[in-house]
């Protein structure tokens, strides 16, 4: 302390501003510093024990709020004795600011209400005013999601990551595809001729489906999912494993086999169910028409 007193002085002399304020601020800048420090340091420490697990992303933004509402806090007791001319000053600075900055503030605030009311998390996947894909980071300003292709069912990413502003949540409809339940329901359309045995096709397409390991362990956790937010949503169902619907079109028959499947596997559930389809049909044990 005594050599930032004589810092300030040195600074007062070449400046003219009163030594106290220059000594709160060299101050705060040091302690803004030491705090930036504090948190490489927890950074680094994270990644060398847990190297890139998906808990030091979690792990790192937590200590990143803690530490910087400390910060923020210690600040505060230190400029608390001048906050009134302080907050003077700052009243007039915001007003000019606010009318130049408005997406910045409105941004800031946005922000502030996905961090409070979390319509999404990290890992979400998420689709808004055109944008869809996996949420890879939350920030201040804005998030950032890993795009997927929204032509196509079975959703793939493109390896393209989007910044989208956070304000976008305010003024934009925004589904979620993973909030609360971690699957969706996806179907696959079998097509067959008018002259097959339909109870046989069904039983032989249940049987693919069922056999997929991915699908047959969803049921129980689904039903526990569904237990969970029942007090939050007005939401149930009465039929949570796979199912097949049949319905003529024309002059064939469509088998549609609806079932639950976190987003991210379902191009995986689809190869494997088409995968056995064919060799079934190969084997002659069901007969596809050519345009599936």
């Amino acid at each position: 302390m005594k050599y930032l007193r004589i810092f300030s002085n040195f600074l007062e002399d070449i400046t003219g501003i009163n030594q106290e304020y220059i000594f709160l601020i060299v101050l705060t800048i040091l302690t803004i510093i030491i705090f930036k420090l504090i948190l490489y340091c927890v950074k680094n420490i994270l990644q060398i024990f847990w190297g890139n697990s998906r808990n030091v992303y979690v792990i790192y933004q937590k200590a990143n709020i803690i530490l910087t509402t400390i910060n923020f806090i210690i600040i505060f007791i230190l400029w608390n004795n001048y906050l009134d001319n302080v907050i003077t000053v700052i009243s007039f600075v915001s007003a000019a600011l606010t009318l130049s900055l408005k997406d910045f503030v409105f941004n800031f605030f946005a922000g502030i209400y996905i961090k409070a009311k979390r319509p999404f998390k990290i890992d979400d996947r998420i689709e808004t005013d055109n944008f869809k894909g996996d949420v890879v980071g939350i920030g201040s300003l804005s998030f950032e999601i890993l795009e997927v292709k929204k032509d196509d069912h079975c959703e793939q990413s493109t390896g393209k990551i989007i910044h989208v502003p956070n304000s976008i949540i305010l003024s934009s409809s925004l589904k979620n595809y993973t909030k609360n339940f971690k699957y969706i329901w996806s179907e696959i359309v079998v097509k067959t001729p008018l002259d097959v045995d339909s109870d046989e096709v069904k039983k032989i397409l249940y049987s693919v489906i069922n056999s997929n390991e991915v699908v047959k362990r969803i049921p129980e956790k689904m039903r526990k999912e569904v237990m969970d937010i029942s007090v939050d949503y007005r939401i149930y169902y009465n039929k949570v494993e796979p199912i097949i619907y049949m319905r003529v079109v024309d002059d064939h028959i469509e088998f549609n086999i609806r079932y639950l499947v976190h987003p991210k596997k379902n191009r995986f559930v689809e190869d494997d169910v088409w995968s056995k389809i064919l060799t079934l049909q190969k084997e002659g044990k069901i007969k596809l028409l050519g345009n599936n």
